[in-house]
């Protein structure tokens, strides 16, 4: 895990159905930079957002 790393949940569009991936990335860029990575340029990523830790 990177210094400063965040958790975000990236909602995408995926052979036609909707997902949601949690990431850890830096900040927002990053976590698309993750996404497409791992399932390639095609992907569609319809949203990230910060996600909220509840203690």
């Amino acid at each position: 895990m990177m210094c400063g790393s965040k958790c975000f949940l990236v909602e995408m569009e995926l052979e036609g159905t909707k997902k949601i991936k949690q990431v850890t990335a830096r900040n927002a860029v990053g976590a698309r930079k993750v996404i497409r990575g791992e399932f390639g340029a095609t992907v569609a990523i319809l949203s990230v957002k910060k996600e909220k830790r509840h203690s």
